[in-house]
């Protein structure tokens, strides 16, 4: 559940604390067993501030912290500040571009993330989308892998991608998922405002989100190997994103 990248806090005084003074927070583990006061401050303000938080057995809790006095309690310290999907529509406007963002739907692995931003940094995009729940958040692993550019892209943590999709439509967004058996992404136009969605590394995107796409696109297969790393077809979907509004000029 954590990497020796990442930075966690622990005890009750000092996550309590971390949660007061508003800095980006990940996630907070939470001894499963009883409860008191101090407990009931920190769920109220981890609901407050729509933390994700989760309730897990004590062993979790003494292996993640290598048995230091952790007071049931341990919080994921994330590595930069989490923007909003309106500051990326923003920037665009402030840029006189149309929009161009990058949604990920759950996906797990930190180094997929951190490429992923390293290439939405060099493709000239304007934000990453990524989910609250079931998806890796801006960890220090993620920050790593990204070579700096975590500092440079904003990253907007939505509740609810689909909803966050349908808004991004009626704002005149047009969305391409990309997905196996879609159309040639090559021969498809991704010029104009453009939400590129990539799936999680297993299970690709979910329904809900997939039936929300205004179309689905995948890249040619000349090999023997049925599917590319998200991070590589997330890439190549974004260069070629980038290619066509050039050309478009």
């Amino acid at each position: 559940m954590n990497n020796l990248n990442d930075e966690i806090v622990y005890g009750k005084n000092p996550v309590f604390e971390l949660l007061k003074s508003g800095k980006p927070v990940n996630k907070v583990l939470l001894l499963s067993e009883g409860s008191n006061g101090r407990n009931q401050e920190i769920l109220s303000l981890l609901q407050e501030r729509n933390i994700p938080y989760q309730f897990v057995d004590r062993q979790v809790l003494d292996r993640l912290t290598q048995r230091e006095r952790h007071q049931g309690m341990l919080a994921y310290v994330a590595a930069r500040e989490y923007a909003e999907v309106e500051d990326i529509l923003a920037l665009a406007e402030k840029r006189q571009e149309d929009p161009f963002i990058l949604m990920l739907d759950e996906i797990e692995d930190p180094h997929n993330l951190g490429a992923l931003l390293r290439t939405v940094d060099a493709v000239g995009a304007h934000g990453v989308i990524i989910p609250k729940r079931r998806s890796v958040a801006l960890t220090g692993t993620v920050a790593k892998t990204s070579a700096g550019a975590v500092e440079h892209v904003l990253v907007a943590r939505v509740s609810n991608l689909v909803q966050t999709l349908k808004d991004l439509k009626k704002k005149g967004c047009w969305v391409s998922g990309a997905e196996a058996g879609g159309s040639d992404a090559f021969k498809a136009d991704l010029t104009g405002s453009r939400v590129i969605v990539i799936g999680s590394e297993g299970k690709g995107i979910s329904r809900l989100l997939r039936e929300n796409c205004d179309e689905l696109i995948s890249l040619p297969m000349k090999g023997r190997v049925t599917s590319l790393n998200a991070s590589v077809a997330g890439s190549v979907m974004l260069y070629e994103t980038l290619r066509q509004r050039l050309r478009s000029r």
